[in-house]
């Protein structure tokens, strides 16, 4: 399989600031080509690399006052290794996080799944908020967490995948966020996906529905999108004043209901 993917991002510097990304893709076994540039109207500007957990890579920025752009592409051919299982990681995605609140849903989850485990308890969550929480673009605030969505029934992808994360974690299953490219993805923008720990591997879940799971890119994993932001800054200000971003795979992609055993390669 190859799978080819961009992203464009445009912004307005404020003030001279220090920020990550997180758009390049995460390493693994496959052969990848890759290009980032960053460019401020005066001439490019250095990045660093700084390597983050499972495989991503963040790339860090100081950037002056002015128009700041960001390009990267890369082709990527062949599969990523299966993700390791870590000790830790099954402690840490265990535990409530920031906007994956899963001890605001203990008392709802344990009775709404009451009974299941294992892969039932997975596909059932990924089948209940996908049946229960309409996607609409601009339905959510950046601060929502899963105790929100839970309210509102509506909500981006983020919103759907904290939801999925916080009810397995409330239900005892390890769960992640993780953020990918996701080729045949509409409306096409960085997507969020959950993770989750059953039957010793990490398997992928999807409960908006919008792209098949076969060709998903890995960019970063963690707790929630706090981790995941393909965008973070400090010490300064900015405006983003337009994003691309682009995914396709070489291989014909059948649709998938988001649940079962799939794993992100």
């Amino acid at each position: 399989m190859l799978r080819t993917v961009s992203c464009h991002l445009s912004l307005d510097v404020r003030t001279p600031l220090e920020m990550f990304l997180a758009v390049a893709v995460a390493d693994g076994a496959y052969d990848r080509t890759e290009q980032l540039v960053v460019r401020h109207e005066d001439g490019p500007l250095d990045v660093l690399e700084i390597k983050s957990a499972h495989g991503a890579r963040l790339h860090r920025v100081l950037a002056p006052a002015g128009r700041v752009v960001v390009d990267y592409q890369a082709s990527v051919a062949g599969l990523a290794d299966v993700p390791p299982v870590e000790d830790i990681d099954l402690v840490e995605y265990l535990r409530p996080s920031r906007y994956a609140d899963s001890d605001r849903l203990l008392a709802f989850a344990r009775d709404q799944f009451r009974g299941l485990d294992g892969t039932a308890l997975m596909d059932a969550v990924v089948t209940w908020v996908a049946s229960h929480v309409t996607y609409l673009s601009g339905g959510s605030l950046p601060t929502d967490g899963a105790s929100d969505t839970l309210l509102k029934r509506r909500g981006v992808c983020r919103d759907f995948a904290h939801l999925v994360v916080a009810l397995l974690r409330a239900c005892d299953v390890p769960a992640r966020l993780v953020s990918v490219y996701a080729p045949r993805l509409k409306p096409m923008d960085f997507h969020a996906v959950a993770e989750a720990y059953v039957d010793g591997a990490w398997h992928l879940l999807d409960a908006t529905r919008l792209a098949p799971r076969d060709a998903m890119l890995r960019i970063a994993t963690g707790r929630d999108a706090t981790d995941t932001a393909f965008l973070s800054h400090y010490r300064g200000h900015l405006t983003l004043r337009s994003m691309t971003v682009t995914a396709a795979s070489s291989e014909v992609l059948s649709p998938d209901d988001g649940s079962g055993t799939r794993v992100l390669r």
